[in-house]
């Protein structure tokens, strides 16, 4: 299953010549009226079992009455090379550099985009996503009402694919914003926007899911719905039945590429947050407290004497960064930040996040059976360089690889409860349940104390993480 983005590409110069065909396709919300006779039995059933029951479906056509004129259509154009356009390799042909040296430089084409947006401001700010308009020669914006405009990018954000873009207009409509922390799982919802180009098109479904975390979403507690999104949608509203947004469009799950039940919106707080400081600053400052975290599940949670699974486990401390210097180590379980409870490891990122660099911030973790606060000052997020290995000396080469080898013997395979748990060889065991292991002594010492399961600090690669291990 692959993440995609809601967003229509398109060549200028070629669309003009050519039209696809359209599949019908079935509505995305299919509202009928329903007789009192179809209606009765069950209303009396769900009622016989204390089930609230619903006699009519929510009126969708109020919230788009109220809000439609808010709702914007983006077109992004961008010059690229003519090859580019056309979908070929640019650095396989190799003609390329004899056109370059005799011809000059290589013809270029416009490569338009469409997504959506919708205003919040009524002197002309339209939030939208970062994706719509990254790199683009040109911004144009349509109204519903035909009007368009061209607009300026003040700002985007990547790592929560947030943008903000400002045309010259006065007295516009806008929307308004609720509240994500609100949300309630099987809600309805309601998305506007222009899939495949089809300015205005409303579609409906409920809320499936809230904090979702994706690959590449580290810090947006992401909003799942069922509403029908499609590429174009992006950077659309998306409403609940109070008419207020509670996200913007951004992304769908799919093996098509097309939607398949499965789409994500950024709540709109995060997006608010982003928008304020862009508008400010021109950038968007983030808070970092120097950890790595995983989840903890059920064999985790035993192993450190919790509850139930809770919290973000912390598996590694960077050295000099901000929770170390509080005390913060590796097996401690972050469950609240600033008075914030931490249920997932996931929902810890973006409160981060969003604390500004240099203020003070309250860490409660479990550690040792019991839970401690601990304060520390929120550091920076800057932008991470690749990390380079450290060349070895002539004689630590170890041939063209730089390594030396041997067959692993019987006695150094992983099996029974390790290998269960994913255990390879080359992990090397750092901790048990919190406790430090270094030597093999320490680590058979620990494990002789533990009960059910414990938990290995293990180092693989550059990475360390936590294997819960079920005792034999």
């Amino acid at each position: 299953m692959k993440r995609y983005f809601l967003f229509i590409s398109l060549i200028a110069a070629l669309s003009a010549c050519s039209k696809e065909p359209v599949t019908p396709t079935g509505p995305a919300a299919n509202v009928s009226s329903q007789s009192a006779s179809g209606a009765s039995a069950p209303a009396q059933t769900a009622a016989a079992s204390g089930v609230p029951s619903m006699q009519t479906l929510p009126d969708f056509a109020a919230v788009v009455d109220a809000n439609k004129g808010a709702v914007v259509n983006i077109t992004a154009t961008k010059n690229v090379p003519a090859q580019a356009a056309a979908g070929e390799d640019d650095d396989d042909n190799p003609l390329n550099e004899f056109f370059r040296r005799f011809q000059g430089p290589m013809p270029r084409m416009p490569m338009q985009g469409m997504g959506s947006g919708f205003i919040v401001h009524p002197d002309g700010v339209v939030l939208t996503n970062a994706h719509v308009v990254e790199g683009a020669d040109e911004v144009r914006v349509r109204l519903t009402d035909r009007r368009e405009f061209k607009g300026k990018v003040v700002g985007v954000d990547r790592l929560t694919d947030v943008a903000v873009v400002k045309i010259d207009a006065k007295g516009l409509p806008t929307v308004n914003l609720g509240d994500p922390s609100k949300i309630r799982v099987g809600e309805w919802v309601l998305a506007i926007g222009s899939p495949f180009g089809f300015e205005n098109t409303v579609t409906a479904g409920i809320v499936s899911g809230t904090s979702r975390s994706l690959p590449e979403g580290t810090y947006v507690p992401f909003i799942q719905t069922d509403a029908a999104v499609n590429p174009g949608n992006s950077g659309g509203p998306l409403f609940n039945l109070r008419g207020e947004v509670i996200g913007i469009n951004s992304a769908i799950y799919s093996r098509t590429g097309g939607y398949m039940g499965v789409a994500f919106a950024i709540p709109i707080d995060v997006a608010a947050n982003v928008e304020e400081q862009l508008l400010k600053t021109g950038k968007v400052e983030r808070g970092r407290i120097g950890v790595g975290i995983q989840d903890v599940n059920a064999q985790l949670a035993q192993s450190f004497g919790l509850e139930r699974p809770m919290g973000a486990l912390v598996s590694t401390v960077e050295s000099g960064g901000p929770a170390e210097k509080a005390g913060v180590k590796p097996g401690d379980v972050i469950v609240s930040f600033n008075g914030k409870a931490i249920d997932r490891s996931s929902e810890l990122p973006p409160l981060v996040a969003t604390a500004k660099p240099g203020s003070k911030a309250n860490v409660e973790v479990w550690r040792d059976g019991k839970k401690q606060t601990l304060a520390l000052a929120v550091g920076e997020l800057k932008e991470q360089s690749i990390a380079r290995g450290t060349p070895k000396g002539p004689g630590e080469r170890g041939g063209k690889l730089g390594l030396a080898v041997r067959p692993l013997t019987p006695e150094e395979q992983v099996g029974g409860p390790a290998a269960r748990a994913g255990l390879r060889p080359g992990d090397v065991i750092t901790a048990v349940n919190g406790a430090p292991v270094k030597s093999p002594d320490d680590l058979r010492k620990q494990v002789e104390k533990a009960k059910g399961s414990v938990a290995l600090l293990v180092r693989r690669g550059d990475a360390s993480i936590f294997v819960p291990i079920e005792i034999g």
